[in-house]
């Protein structure tokens, strides 16, 4: 299996992809979304010999405080159900961060699963005094720095592209 980055000719399968991870086509428009209006993404595929099996997406995000700090935010991470616990969502999450990493994004953040997302270094956003924009339980809205003490003295609220709230 090969982590890339997503090709044109990848759309229609990473659409899939999302539709049968996540039983709707909410992520699967939203990922359609991001991809015409967003600028900086980074869009992953899971390539199994051909076959697109899992998809991640990484968008800006803007701290309101601090406009200029580059943050990411994932959102969506998907893998086929055949597929799923087969260290495919945690090989395109590892990925995607150097990928962000690489790109100079100062942080990530993600609204998600609490008991999955910390085996990559997220801890509770609030540690970093960072809130998000929706009124969620704070062990599911996480951070990670990428680059070391970069959050450290900069609070405020997360708010995410507007795709987001509007698909």
């Amino acid at each position: 299996m090969q982590i890339r980055p997503e090709r044109q000719s990848d759309i229609p399968s990473i659409r899939a992809v999302n539709q049968s991870a996540f039983n709707t086509s909410a992520e699967a428009d939203v990922v359609d979304a991001l991809r015409e209006r967003a600028q900086r993404l980074v869009s992953l595929v899971a390539d199994a010999d051909g076959t697109i099996v899992g998809h991640i997406m990484f968008s800006p995000v803007t701290l309101l405080a601090h406009p200029d700090l580059r943050i990411m935010g994932l959102a969506p991470m998907a893998v086929v159900p055949a597929r799923q616990r087969q260290g495919i969502g945690s090989a395109l999450v590892h990925e995607g961060l150097e990928r962000c990493r690489e790109l100079g994004f100062a942080a990530v953040v993600v609204l998600g699963h609490a008991e999955y997302y910390p085996r990559f270094g997220f801890t509770p956003a609030s540690r970093f005094s960072l809130r998000c924009e929706y009124d969620v339980p704070d062990e599911v809205f996480m951070a990670i720095e990428l680059d070391a003490r970069t959050l450290r003295g900069r609070s405020g609220t997360i708010r995410y592209h507007a795709a987001f709230t509007e698909v």
